[in-house]
Parts: structure tokens; sequence; C-alpha cells
């Protein structure tokens, strides 16, 4: 088996220690190549090279951004379609980084240690999991995407890229972006398949449940999502106080299922579309990837397989 380890040397839990403790743990394995990557997209180009090559296996060793590169270098050719030109190389996960959303989803271990012994006892027994995904306009997603707050929220966040991100850091920026959007607070147009269209201010995107972490704390939007299903759609006519408090509780809460006058919800969507007539942010996996003024989120079955 020929393999490729993606490192981000700059994520928060990554060592050069570590580093070399997973390289060397899986070159016993299969044939590796490491990759420590220097730039921004520079994962998602030594993914794409390796798809063209037709390398069995690709590792991202980082935090959601660093998987989210590596799987949007996996799927580059496929036109929003895999398997249908060709095999992609398998997907394994060691988190890096602070939240690792996409890996705790899956069940994986937070601790990259025990994280890199459950992807070889997936390699030894040629165990996977085929999971679907989300394609928000060219861009692939793996948890989550969105328009509104919490791309807002993305953006500012990472405008402040020297300071160490943490669950306070995202609290005081959702707060400040709540109080004093910095693109205001357009009306987005919401589409579904046989439903009327729909005005609101915020639109959430999920791919799976949780929606995202607080520290150790799960916050659920979608309870009903996972990656066997569609996409679900979170979404707020109105961003009035209590009604934000509201939902913001009730994301807090074990397995709650939200409610309230101003939600916007749907479970197991094949497709949504946002439309807005002026920019907005639009972030995927906790990414900021530009502003746009519509989007359709499809949801792709059994998209690529997580080596677990």
């Amino acid at each position: 088996m020929r393999a490729v380890l993606v490192v981000n040397p700059q994520a928060t839990a990554t060592t050069p220690g570590g580093r070399d403790v997973l390289a060397h743990a899986l070159a016993s394995q299969v044939k590796l190549d490491v990759v420590e990557t220097d730039y921004r997209g520079h994962a998602m180009a030594v993914a794409h090279a390796a798809a063209r090559d037709q390398v069995d296996l690709v590792v991202a060793h980082g935090g959601d951004g660093t998987v989210n590169e590596v799987v949007n270098g996996l799927l580059a050719d496929t036109d929003g379609k895999p398997g249908r030109y060709g095999p992609v190389p398998m997907l394994g996960v060691v988190p890096g980084g602070s939240a690792n959303v996409f890996a705790r989803a899956l069940g994986l271990p937070s601790d990259p240690v025990e994280a890199t012994h459950r992807l070889l006892h997936g390699l030894e027994e040629k165990s996977g999991r085929q999971v679907g995904l989300g394609l928000a306009g060219d861009r692939w997603f793996t948890f989550n995407a969105g328009m509104g707050w919490d791309a807002d929220v993305v953006g500012e966040v990472e405008k402040r890229r020297g300071k160490r991100t943490s669950p306070s850091l995202y609290l005081r920026t959702a707060v400040r972006c709540y109080l004093r959007p910095p693109n205001g607070r357009p009306a987005l147009t919401v589409r579904m398949p046989g439903e009327e269209p729909v005005e609101v201010h915020t639109a959430f995107v999920s791919n799976t449940d949780p929606w995202s972490y607080l520290g150790s704390r799960p916050v659920h939007l979608n309870t009903e999502c996972s990656f066997d299903t569609g996409l679900g759609l979170f979404a707020l006519r109105g961003m009035g106080l209590a009604t934000v408090l509201r939902h913001v509780r009730q994301a807090l809460r074990s397995r709650s299922r939200h409610r309230g006058r101003q939600l916007l919800r749907h479970d197991d969507l094949p497709i949504v579309s946002v439309t807005s007539e002026v920019p907005v942010n639009l972030q995927v996996d906790g990414d900021l990837v530009g502003q746009r003024t519509r989007v359709e989120f499809i949801s792709v079955p059994r998209a690529l397989t997580v080596a677990l």
C-alpha cells in the first residue's frame, strides 16, 4: 500500500516528535511519503497529486482545516460525483487541531497516539467507513457549512490568526458579530425541494451531529443528521436576542430538539440553496472561503472511505 502523510506543523496539537512517531508507525505497514504543509492550500495540492498518482491512502494530521483541504484535494477530479471517474484514495485522520469535529464525529480518539493505533488497526483489518459529504458550490465540507452569522464569526477569528484559537475567542467573537455584524445582516433566501422560498438572516448547514464543539461540549443543531443521511438545515428568520438565546441554550443541551417560531429546520435534505442580493460570507468546516450571493449545498452519499 502506498500512502502519503500530510502534516500541518502549525496545528495546535502537532509536534515534531508526534509527527515522527506517526510516520515511523505508518512506515511499518505502508510505503510512506511525508509532506509538511507550508501555506494555505498546500494540503489540497498534495492530496490532489496523490489522487492523480493513484496513491492508496492519504493521512491528514492536523485540524479540521487540514482535513478539509485533503478531502477537497482527493475529490478535486470527481466533478462532484465520486466513484464515476475512477477510485479515490482512502482517507486517514489523526487529529492535531483544537476542535477536530470531523474526527470526533467519527468516534476517533482525540489523542494523536491513540488515533494512530486506531488507524494502524484499521489498516491491518482492512476496515473503513464510507461517509457522505456536503458540497457547497465547488467546495466539499465534512461536517458543516454556513452563510451569515457563523461565517462572519469564522472570518473575524481568521483575522486574529496570531492569537491561539480557543472556545473563549469564538464566544467573544460570536457576541461581537451578533451585536455589530461586520457586513450588516442582509436577508438570505432559502430554497428546498417541494417548499416555498423562505427569507432568513442566517443559515447553518450540517452534514453530521454535533454541528461543532465548544471546548469539550457538543453543539447540537440537527440531531437527526449523520454521515449516512442528507444535509441538515438550521436557519433563523429573526435574530432577536430572545430568539438567539433560546436556541443557544437548546443547542448546548444533550440531544435537544430545537423549537421556536423563528426557526426553519429540516433534516435529510438532498439539496438546499441560499441566495442573497449582496455578497455574504461563506464558511466550510470552520474556514472562510469568501463571499457569495448564491450557494447550492448538495448531499453526496458515500463520497469517501475513511480508514477506521
